[in-house]
């Protein structure tokens, strides 16, 4: 029997909230096989690393020392003093959260207040906009440049009105490049008392040789900051979900923390961090194995006549032939999952995952045969 559809509920919601836009997660395999008939599918919208992760990882999971069933360390002490010896940091200036992501929403809740200014870019990585709305606050987002790069001078002036926080992602998402040191110390340069820098360098790992570290550009800074990595994207570990914050304040890094949720980093993902980052060499040699296929796949893009950004990432983004969604229906068709760009302004645009050679071959081929429709 049909279920009735309810009137539209009365019941009071945050505003902030219940307005907000809807995060463009990238499609799940079970949909992509269901709306292509295909099973082989190529996984190319979410960033993750085509490699896997560490059998470091795996190995410490499998282990007896790892206990399910034991409530984990709600303070990440061994996670912290792992990433506090790796980073040369205090390890009471780090908070772990489930994900990066979370750390936005913590950064978000502990900071701002309803009708605060917040900057960043656009194109965006959603959180940075959304958990700022969610809490109430203006954002003011300074558009990517006609060669798809940091509008620095922009970014410069709007840093220097004095907003609450300003999130930057270098290198980018989701367009890719990095910022250079001089670009990076301009925008350091602009933040006045009052505002607090939040660099995400959720793919600071990807970048070539000599990218700045924010983490080592911000150490003797006098500004208020905090800088965002992960173990989803190089380490492979998107499914655990385990990322952290760099604070340049105890109190700040008190806040973010009480912010949160207790116990917000499983014991699985704790264990599994630890071990990620005990084995450097794997996560290199995937990351290089990665920095190749990108160059190959953006050169073959190139080839095709699209317009393609320089990418620090383990991805691309490129213009497409007309409207994003129906290259990216084109590409379902043959069990390839990209993202399809939604924001306003950038609906040509799609963010492509380099994933291994084989699944890249199929999406170079896949784009070459509709190229030719």
């Amino acid at each position: 029997m049909e279920q009735s559809v309810k009137p539209a509920s009365s019941f009071p919601l945050n505003p902030h909230v219940a307005a907000l836009p809807p995060y463009n997660a990238g499609m799940n395999i079970a949909m992509a096989r269901a709306l292509s008939g295909r099973h082989d599918i190529a996984r190319l919208a979410s960033n993750e690393n085509p490699d896997g992760c560490s059998p470091a990882v795996t190995a410490a999971l499998a282990s007896s020392s790892f206990e399910p069933w034991r409530y984990a360390d709600p303070a990440c002490t061994a996670l912290r003093t792992a990433l506090g010896d790796r980073l040369t940091v205090d390890p009471n200036l780090i908070v772990v959260g489930n994900g990066s992501e979370e750390m936005i929403a913590a950064i978000s809740r502990a900071v701002l207040v309803p009708g605060a200014s917040v900057v960043t870019t656009v194109p965006s990585f959603g959180l940075h906009e959304i958990e700022p709305l969610a809490a109430g606050a203006d954002v003011v987002k300074i558009a990517m440049t006609l060669e798809m790069g940091f509008d620095v001078a922009g970014l410069e002036t709007a840093i220097a009105a004095g907003p609450r926080v300003v999130f930057i992602s270098s290198p980018w998402n989701p367009v890719g490049p990095g910022l250079d040191r001089s670009s990076l110390r301009r925008l350091i340069g602009a933040v006045r008392p009052g505002t607090l820098l939040v660099l995400d360098e959720a793919y600071f790992e990807f970048a070539d040789p000599g990218a700045p570290d924010g983490i080592e550009v911000l150490r003797d800074s006098s500004i208020d900051h905090v800088v965002l990595r992960t173990f989803s994207k190089a380490y492979g570990l998107a499914g655990l979900r385990a990322g952290y914050a760099v604070c340049s304040g105890l109190e700040l890094a008190r806040v973010i923390a009480a912010a949160k949720t207790p116990f917000n980093v499983n014991a699985a993902a704790q264990t599994a961090a630890i071990a990620a980052l005990a084995d450097e060499g794997w996560m290199k040699a995937s990351v290089g194995r990665i920095r190749g296929e990108r160059a190959r796949v953006a050169a073959a893009l190139a080839g095709l006549g699209f317009l393609v950004a320089p990418s620090q990432t383990n991805f691309l983004f490129f213009e497409g032939k007309g409207d994003s969604s129906s290259l990216a229906a084109g590409l379902l068709e043959q069990g390839i999952i990209v993202k399809a760009w939604r924001e306003a302004g950038y609906e040509r645009f799609l963010r492509v995952t380099i994933g291994s050679p084989a699944d890249n071959d199929r999406l170079i081929t896949a784009l070459q045969g509709l190229a030719r429709q």
